[in-house]
């Protein structure tokens, strides 16, 4: 069973610079354009769009690849 997140939760994922962290800002459960790419999400396998802590910067995470915090 994978992890439920709110907007606002604070959670950390693996990067390819090692650990980030940062805050959910929504929870994606459609096809749609999110993060500088194309996001594909459904009820059954969502996606959240999350912003870093450290260089403000969003991208889009499976929640598998979220941690809270």
């Amino acid at each position: 069973m994978t992890s439920e997140f709110r907007k606002g939760d604070k959670v950390r994922w693996n990067s390819h610079g090692g650990q980030g962290e940062g805050e959910v800002l929504r929870k994606i459960t459609s096809d749609t354009e999110a993060g500088g790419r194309t996001v594909r999400a459904s009820e059954q396998e969502p996606q959240y769009l999350v912003r870093s802590d450290k260089s403000g910067g969003e991208a889009v995470h499976k929640p598998d690849a979220l941690e809270k915090m």
